[in-house]
């Protein structure tokens, strides 16, 4: 940096060596400390001398050890309860540009309540937010907000990315501009002694079924019976119960995958943004290994094998719709994948198969099994077998588990590997055909693709 200079030429005394400017107030002290500082008004400059042009404070003593002091940079001292304009000034006269602070989650939180009060915003997505569903984007922005009330509005064309209309599987991309339309929130209601108490019973019910926890995942034996999101009638179900898990910065855990409201076992659940957006990555770019157990009816021919075909709904717009198996190129069809392996069988009447799906499709094993002859046993949307009488002493319900997961954790990359039990109805049919559920499992030689 050039120096400047006044009228009468560069100022002497302690301006000079610092480009002649005043020191601010305060550093006068700290120019003692640098050896291309005077050491005093009249005393000579400690250390070599400053060759022309070398940047101010980067000298450094001539020889011999550096005195305390030297060479430091000496902070103008900040006071507890100091305001934030008082503390930009202290960065500026210590010749430091303040770092830009960000805002605490109180802050965001109130900014999303006085949007969804007053009217438009147009949100950013942020890096972390990569990849996140818009549904899941305005969740995680907006936990004020129903996520029923949310894909509502999702579902209305009422938002806009980079100008055009959100589909509800949309995903983000970092950057990407989202126009949320005004909205308004009922006055929050006061919580009552009865909320309390249901907000602890579900979360002593969270906790008897949890598989595997830390600070950013979940894993819960999801029993059967117990649907995974709300839909019409339903008004119990694991994402409504993690409200209970819901921490004192207010952020809320989320599912980060589905099963079928009769299927039990393993469902991933994650307790923070990033966890979540970590994990979601993890099974779309299929890095999860998942291990299912379903007792079928009959015997394949070929004891291990795969299956792969294309799937789509039987009523377009469905979400629970049957699935049917479809032709490459047909309205919704998407590529399905699954390994079988033959564990154990009970003559030529029953089969224990263990699966394992590549892809996630919808109903994805329920209909693969049925589509090489051989249901689910108590599967009432696949099992259509004519003149098949039911086993006597098993109960009519899906016998599906979803037995083994497992994940790279989100942090450390290391896998989380997860197994639940039997749920009781399966648990009662394995006893009552003789199933050893120490028998070695074929499947985990298949392939991973």
């Amino acid at each position: 940096m050039a120096q400047r200079s006044g009228r009468g030429g560069p100022r002497g005394g302690a301006g000079q060596g610092t480009g002649g400017r005043k020191p601010a107030p305060g550093r006068e002290r700290q120019a003692q400390g640098r050896s291309d500082a005077p050491a005093g008004r009249d005393g000579p400059p400690r250390g070599r001398a400053k060759p022309p042009g070398e940047a101010p404070g980067r000298a450094r003593a001539a020889s011999g050890p550096k005195p305390p002091g030297v060479g430091r940079t000496r902070r103008p001292s900040i006071k507890a309860g100091n305001s934030t304009a008082q503390l930009t000034r202290h960065a500026e006269a210590a010749g430091e540009r303040p770092a830009p602070r960000a805002p605490t989650k109180a802050a965001v939180r109130a900014a999303a309540q006085e949007t969804l009060e007053t009217g438009v915003q147009t949100l950013i997505v942020e890096p972390d937010e990569a990849e996140m569903r818009v549904d899941r984007f305005l969740n995680a922005r907006f936990p004020q907000l129903a996520f029923t009330h949310i894909q509502r509005i999702v579902r209305k064309g009422e938002l806009r990315i980079d100008g055009k209309r959100a589909k509800p599987n949309e995903r983000l991309q970092p950057g990407q501009k989202v126009r949320v339309p005004p909205l308004k929130l009922d006055a929050p209601r006061p919580v009552s002694a009865r909320s309390i108490k249901e907000g602890e019973e579900t979360l002593a019910f969270l906790q008897s079924i949890t598989l595997y926890e830390d600070k950013d995942v979940l894993v819960i034996n999801k029993p059967a019976g117990l649907a995974v999101q709300g839909g019409s009638g339903t008004t119990r179900h694991v994402d409504g119960m993690l409200e209970a898990l819901t921490d004192e910065k207010g952020e809320r855990a989320r599912l980060v995958h589905r099963l079928d409201k009769d299927t039990a076992g393993c469902l991933v659940i994650a307790k923070t943004r990033f966890a979540a957006t970590t994990l979601a990555k993890s099974f779309r770019s299929r890095t999860t290994r998942k291990v299912y157990w379903a007792l079928c009816m009959g015997i394949p021919k070929v004891r291990q094998g795969r299956i792969s075909t294309y799937l789509a709904r039987e009523e377009i717009g469905d979400a629970d719709a049957r699935m049917r198996v479809a032709k490459h190129g047909d309205d919704g069809a998407s590529h399905a994948l699954t390994y079988y392996a033959l564990v154990d069988q009970v003559a030529q009447k029953l089969s224990w198969l263990s699966l394992k799906p590549v892809t996630g499709r919808t109903h994805q094993l329920r209909a693969h099994a049925a589509h090489i002859g051989h249901p689910i046993i108590g599967d009432p949307k696949y099992f259509n077998v004519e003149n098949w009488e039911f086993p006597g002493g098993l109960q009519n319900k899906l016998h599906l588990l979803a037995r083994r997961i497992v994940i790279p954790h989100p942090r450390t990359g290391r896998p989380i590997d997860v197994t639940a039990p039997l749920p009781p109805h399966m648990q009662q049919s394995f006893n009552l055909l003789g199933f050893d559920t120490d028998r070695y499992d074929p499947i985990v030689d298949a392939p991973e693709d």
